[in-house]
């Protein structure tokens, strides 16, 4: 396994070079953070180099550092995580972007690169609001259309915005504001003579 990662570590400091701000080695895996600018090409780097030959992208997912491991943060704000498998070469390595602008956080789409990032990208927009620059269809995928927000910020408030009920009066679904009703929930507990077969 070291000798395996020794290997991939050399090809991807070779490949990739300077375009690597962070590079991370632990636990058996090895992570690479770089600059939303050279994202694309170390993607294709990635990809077609013939001593790296990352030819699928198992995951993306984005992220909302704002309190990570519930504490403040100093950095940007969104980062997008991607995972790549070699087939080819029996090796994985994560790569992470942050987006330079928190307020409208936009790194470039791999779309074009491996298709699996349609829908990967998709969730990621729509969960945690990043925008894929050159993605071919940029559209929520888990939330209604009308949905307001995104849900896996970290300041998106627990209980949504709005909530969904039939009215009966006008015979179809409306949306309102959220109305929750502060309770507290006691559980009850039951004991039985001879419970679990004991005497």
């Amino acid at each position: 396994m070291t000798q395996r990662l020794d290997k991939l570590e050399a090809a991807l400091q070779a490949a990739l070079g300077d375009k690597i701000k962070t590079f991370k080695r632990e636990r058996g895996e090895i992570s690479l953070t770089v600059a939303a600018a050279d994202y694309l090409a170390v993607a294709k780097t990635l990809r077609d180099d013939q001593t790296l030959q990352f030819e699928q992208l198992i995951d993306l997912c984005g992220i909302d550092f704002s309190s990570w491991k519930d504490r403040a943060w100093d950095g940007p704000r969104y980062c997008v995580v991607s995972h790549f498998l070699s087939v080819s070469l029996n090796w994985r390595v994560r790569l992470k972007v942050f987006a330079p602008d928190d307020d409208v956080p936009v790194v470039a789409s791999l779309n074009e690169l491996w298709s699996a990032a349609n829908w990967f990208e998709r969730e990621a927009f729509d969960m945690i609001g990043m925008i894929f620059d050159g993605h071919i269809d940029l559209r929520r995928i888990l939330t209604d259309y009308g949905f307001i927000g995104h849900p896996l910020r970290k300041d998106f408030p627990v209980t949504g915005h709005v909530e969904m009920r039939y009215d009966a009066e006008k015979k179809r679904v409306i949306y309102q504001p959220v109305s929750i009703e502060p309770r507290e929930i006691t559980p009850r507990i039951i004991r039985e003579d001879n419970y679990g077969g004991l005497h």
